[in-house]
């Protein structure tokens, strides 16, 4: 369990380092979901997640561990009990090609200068994927040691293994392998990197806006064009809730299952749950159960 929680906590740092209708935005604030109707016997539920923060603010509310509790099975972005999975994970984080390789000389003493702030050099770095170079971005934006981190999606997935509920993923390791590489290059990370203070404050923003479960805001910031373009936004986010989206009714047409994603796909015209309306569901924010 204990290296299934570090993959864990590996894989969401990797994505984490975010016009949507306005009407009933207010009364649309919630991280908890259900979802009915089109045929479905059961209520499904979906939890917009943070993917990391500090313990001190961390919660996790009532009404979500309630609908886990009801659910029969527990799904995520990616199967973390699936040792395939976690192989294809492990792998994500080297490279065959050294980043220095992939560099001319001014572009890797740049490189190497901009990782001392993030503790570590080119050197140490040099045999590892640009998805691992990403990940220091979300390990420096959060305040606190490492042993102090929290994941929604690790502590919702120790409660569905008690609880002997089935554990399924949205997406494969290698999907979400493309969708980065599609996202962001080498020199697109690097960029991104530079951008270290930056990053936060923006994590900042967004862990208080979700804990007043304002996934809105979340999404608002995650998809600020100071570190998102429209191409990283099709790739990251749109892309990637609409495949999800179009496996998400067979899961739950026998069984209620419980969704847990990042927040910020929830939200905006091409979000989870603008998908799933277009698709005869009904989604609605629960404030209790």
């Amino acid at each position: 369990m204990k290296n299934l929680v570090k993959l864990g906590v590996a894989a969401v740092m990797t994505i984490t380092s975010i016009n949507t209708n306005a009407q009933n935005k207010e009364n649309e604030k919630s991280t908890l979901w259900e979802v009915t109707g089109n045929g479905l016997s059961k209520p499904s539920y979906i939890a917009g997640t943070f993917h990391i923060m500090c313990s001190k603010d961390f919660e996790m509310k009532p009404k979500v561990l309630k609908a886990l509790e009801k659910s029969e099975n527990f799904v995520m972005e990616i199967n973390y009990t699936d040792p395939k999975e976690m192989a294809a994970l492990q792998g994500m984080f080297k490279s065959d090609k050294k980043l220095s390789d992939q560099l001319n000389p001014n572009e890797a003493n740049e490189l190497d200068k901009i990782l001392a702030s993030y503790g570590t050099n080119l050197k140490n770095m040099d045999s590892s994927s640009s998805q691992a170079l990403y990940a220091l971005i979300s390990m420096k934006a959060v305040p606190c040691p490492q042993t102090e981190i929290k994941s929604y999606e690790i502590e919702l997935l120790q409660t569905a293994l008690k609880s002997k509920k089935n554990i399924g993923g949205l997406e494969k390791v290698e999907d979400q392998l493309t969708s980065i590489n599609t996202a962001y290059n080498l020199k697109d990370v690097i960029q991104q990197l530079k951008m270290g203070k930056e990053y936060e404050i923006l994590l900042q923003g967004m862990i208080s806006a979700f804990k007043k479960e304002d996934l809105q805001t979340v999404y608002d910031l995650f998809k600020n064009d100071k570190f998102m373009n429209s191409k990283q936004e099709k790739a990251m986010l749109t892309d990637r809730n609409k495949n999800w989206s179009e496996k998400m009714p067979e899961m739950m047409k026998k069984e209620s299952s419980f969704f847990a994603v990042g927040g910020a796909h929830l939200m905006g015209n091409n979000g989870i749950i603008q998908l799933l309306r277009s698709k005869g569901y009904s989604v609605k924010p629960i404030s209790s159960l």
